[in-house]
């Protein structure tokens, strides 16, 4: 029985009987005890025990990110990556570089532009992009993944025509004048482009999966739930991808996977639920896309944008198809995980799920971007917990501010009416939409700005305290996936996950000291998975 002593620490448990010890006794890879640095070292501290000193360091229980996508770090990794570009001359010159190195007919896949950092938030037009790469197709991801740039020899490669059906949901933006494509494609009519696109080969998204795992790692994170099928090859390759990486090669993560509808079916197959699994890999709740994103106004909501006052956005599926796939996942006991960002979104979801009787698992409402109070005493529910990101503030404002109205700023990421309202919430990223580094999410739930920025927040009463955002990342993320019996706090019985920092969290001055904390150590199973 192998006994591990992690002691001299300022250990925050989050359990309420023992909030802050020195020391916590693992013992195959759960705590044992937790007390005084001399209680447990004269208790457990006995032959073959294996002491180690943190140093006085803060540690927390492991850090779980609720909302991300290993398979897009992943493709950070393979694909040209376009996260903090800011200029589109910048991004055209890291095309050309590309392009320039790509053999003719060979696809040119990237991501994570975002044209609110240029300076006049103009988007390369398919003529710029034609210049720079005229010999191979090119499919870019927007950061939010609700939109993709392509060129001229992609429409080519996919056969396109001015009559082509278009996918519910979907757009190929054309030009006002000439009719012609602008080289954005909006939503679901990415499906004309992606089909097209050659599949990666199985040991290519291992590595990537292997680099992205190790990427959470060092980002202090335990646990994540992610969410991967339809870019991994379907649920079969995606499960067997993890089944390896996590059970076989022990890679120092735990997954949870959400499972997108589409392979509602094939789950059934194959005898899998929720919670089917072990510790490290289980399976979630079914994914299903209610509405799009905020920038494009492709977001759902129940009064017009302000910026256009003719556009509500547009819902991914009409009533009857959401209730459809929310009806077969509950005919299979399944929880569901929703991507609602407008209000109209959440209340199309809320509807529906009043109809059904509740399974063993939560279902998750994911980003609840800009909700109604009525929305939020709908979500102050046991059973359902809001899934949310609080680094989207970050991105967002302030141009969202003119999109939605001053008048709907208050119910905008209002992170703090939610946990008031007595709404279970969970903290993630949707890395790569945003960073995966739960710091900086914890930066921008305390501090509602970029760190770069010295404002007192955007709709500051919506702030958290550092402990609430702490218990987002740990506590909450447990709660998405009915784990808070064997996670998200510090205590006997418990899974051994702990984050290590180089500062104290919870002693700050100022909350823009988190930026310059480090990740001391990364636990998981009471085994150090990254030490800086």
């Amino acid at each position: 029985m192998e006994r591990i002593i992690y002691t001299n620490g300022a250990i925050y448990t989050l359990d309420a009987n023992q909030p802050l010890v020195e020391a916590v006794v693992v013992e195959n890879g759960q705590v044992a005890d937790m007390g005084t640095h001399q209680k447990m070292i004269l208790h457990w501290g006995g032959s073959g025990a294996k002491i180690i000193d943190l140093e006085g360091k803060m540690a927390t229980p492991g850090l779980i990110d609720s909302h991300l996508h290993l398979s897009g770090i992943a493709f950070q990794y393979l694909d040209l990556n376009l996260t903090g570009v800011a200029s589109k001359e910048d991004m055209l010159e890291r095309i050309k570089e590309r392009a320039d190195k790509t053999p003719p007919g060979k696809w040119l896949l990237g991501m994570g532009w975002d044209e609110n950092l240029f300076m006049d938030g103009a988007i390369p037009t398919i003529q710029e992009l034609d210049y720079v790469a005229p010999h191979c197709p090119i499919y870019l991801k927007r950061v939010c993944h609700h939109a993709f740039l392509i060129n001229s020899k992609a429409l080519e490669v996919c056969h396109y025509h001015p009559s082509a059906p278009i996918p519910t949901g979907g757009s190929i933006v054309l030009d006002e004048r000439t009719g012609s494509p602008t080289g954005l494609v909006l939503e679901s009519a990415s499906r004309l482009i992606t089909e097209h696109i050659p599949e990666l080969t199985y040991d290519e998204l291992k590595i990537g999966l292997r680099q992205a795992m190790h990427h959470a790692s060092k980002c202090g994170i335990t646990s994540v739930h992610t969410n991967d099928p339809l870019y991994l090859g379907g649920f079969d390759q995606t499960y067997q991808l993890y089944d390896e990486l996590l059970n076989e090669e022990q890679q120092g993560l735990r997954c949870n996977l959400l499972i997108d509808h589409p392979f509602l079916p094939r789950l059934k197959e194959r005898g899998m639920h929720a919670g089917y699994g072990n510790n490290k890999l289980q399976i979630g709740a079914i994914k299903i896309f209610a509405d799009g994103a905020l920038g494009r106004r492709t977001a759902l909501l129940s009064k017009p944008y302000d910026d256009a006052p003719d556009q509500l956005g547009e819902a991914q599926h009409s009533q009857g198809e959401l209730y459809e796939m929310i009806e077969a996942a509950r005919a299979q006991a399944m929880p569901i995980a929703v991507h609602t960002i407008g209000d109209q979104a959440v209340e199309n979801v809320l509807k529906i799920l009043d109809q059904f009787p509740k399974v063993q698992y939560r279902d998750r409402i994911i980003h609840v971007s800009l909700l109604r109070e009525d929305l939020m005493q709908r979500l102050a529910d046991p059973s359902i917990v809001a899934d949310i990101q609080p680094r989207f503030v970050v991105g967002d404002f302030p141009w969202v501010q003119d999109r939605l109205g001053k008048q709907r700023v208050p119910y905008l990421y209002a992170w703090q009416s939610l946990l008031s309202a007595g709404v279970l919430c969970a903290g993630g990223s949707d890395a790569p939409v945003e960073p995966a580094d739960p710091l900086l999410g914890i930066h921008a739930a305390v501090t509602r700005r970029a760190p770069a920025q010295s404002h007192n927040g955007w709709n500051e009463k919506e702030k958290l305290s550092m402990l609430s955002a702490l218990k987002l990342f740990t506590i909450g993320g447990a709660c998405a996936t009915n784990e808070e019996h064997k996670k998200g706090t510090l205590s006997p019985g418990k899974l051994a996950d702990m984050t290590v920092y180089s500062h104290d969290l919870l002693q700050m001055e100022h909350p823009d000291g988190l930026l310059s904390v480090n990740i001391e150590m990364t636990i998981v199973n009471g085994k150090v998975v990254y030490r800086r």
